[in-house]
């Protein structure tokens, strides 16, 4: 059965959805972390976060959670905090209340975005995933960039990327959109489905294994909740429909909550998300631009900007038709924006260490003897 809010705190559901570990997702990675620590602690996975509260699975059933002030206290930033995916480590809390989060597991892979608005943090979307389901319908909406953006932020999180076309129900001609994804991710699977009539989902139900997690990404109105609804085999998300004008939806889906599958696996569906920033450590060059690099390994400069140097391998590609120039754009503008963020995050640093110096001389003038 799969898990949902209200089950998690009804006790006469719980029967229903007792997985082992391992059918919550654990693994050796985090059974060696296990054996690692030093205080005696229950393994939990977050299913449902929010400010206060935490929604955990254990093997015994669902609890409730808040994570400890010294867990609190210790995390560099919100990023840092338990999330939906996360393994955390349980203490019984006092008497009837909720368990107390005495420690997060360190992640196997991590799905993120810059956070919206001017401030330089990241939003966690998703941790521990195995596969993202990038889903985009066979409309108005599909877009390349926006496909290509998807496949680096997945490739950035460890993840496997897998491009999920939806709505072939009601596309002429898929093949177009078909050859079109395969051009900007041939190594990923490429699944075309239709959530309403249930076209291809045996085939994307077999991209799920034993265990394994997989998060729903992609915009408002691409047919998520509805996916959602099918592979759960329940109608546990709300569907909405999409305007007629620029065939684009609405957020039907508020926050991010891990289901379990029936036959097995999980998943974790995700709000629409308008804008996926860029958000990587070190500001390294995109991911999946395998073709991208593969004529820019033939430049004849190593540092070549591919803006006119001489013996540019990758405009040579594009005058001769081996390569789409609005290819090259994509890659140089998410190359300019990981620079970018790269810079910030180095301000940000600079800043938080001059700050925390100015509290430790502040606390020496307060406390001089000690």
């Amino acid at each position: 059965m799969q898990t949902h809010l209200d089950s998690l705190v009804d006790p006469s559901l719980q029967h229903e959805m007792r997985p082992d570990l391992v059918g919550l997702g654990w693994t050796p990675f985090f059974a060696s972390q296990l054996a690692c620590l030093k205080d005696a602690v229950q393994p939990a996975r977050v299913v449902l976060a929010s400010a206060s509260r935490h929604h955990v699975q254990t093997a015994d059933g669902p609890r409730l959670a808040v994570v400890s002030g010294r867990l609190a206290h210790e995390a560099a930033d919100r990023a840092a905090l338990p999330t939906v995916g996360d393994w955390v480590g349980l203490r019984p809390g006092d008497g009837a209340g909720p368990s107390y989060i005495v420690h997060t597991f360190a992640r196997s892979t991590c799905l993120r975005r810059k956070a919206a608005g001017p401030t330089v943090e990241a939003q966690v979307l998703a941790a521990n995933i195995d596969k993202v389901f990038i889903v985009t319908s066979l409309n108005a909406d599909f877009n390349l960039r926006r496909l290509e953006r998807y496949i680096d932020a997945v490739l950035d999180s460890g993840a496997r990327p897998v491009l999920v076309l939806n709505k072939a129900d009601v596309c002429p001609d898929p093949a177009r959109y078909i050859d079109a994804a395969r051009d900007v991710a041939p190594a990923a699977p490429i699944a075309l489905v239709s959530a309403l009539s249930g076209a291809g989902l045996d085939a994307l139900r077999a991209e799920i294994g034993a265990g394994e997690t997989i998060a729903l990404v992609g915009s408002s109105g691409v047919g998520k909740s509805a996916l959602s609804n099918r592979l759960l085999g329940a109608e546990v998300q709300l569907e909405g429909a999409i305007r007629a004008s620029d065939e684009r939806g609405r957020h039907t889906t508020a926050h991010r909550e891990l289901f379990l599958i029936p036959g097995g696996g999980l998943l974790i569906d995700t709000p629409g998300i308008r804008e996926l920033g860029v958000w990587s450590a070190g500001g390294s060059a995109p991911a999946g631009f395998d073709d991208v690099e593969a004529h820019a390994a033939a430049c004849r400069f190593r540092d070549c900007a591919h803006d006119g140097e001489p013996g540019c391998a990758v405009l040579r590609a594009i005058k001769d038709g081996d390569l789409d120039p609005e290819r090259l754009g994509a890659y140089l503008k998410l190359g300019a924006e990981r620079r970018h963020l790269a810079g910030q995050q180095d301000v940000r640093v600079r800043i938080e260490e001059k700050r925390r110096w100015k509290q430790i001389s502040k606390q020496m003038r307060a406390n001089p003897k000690r």
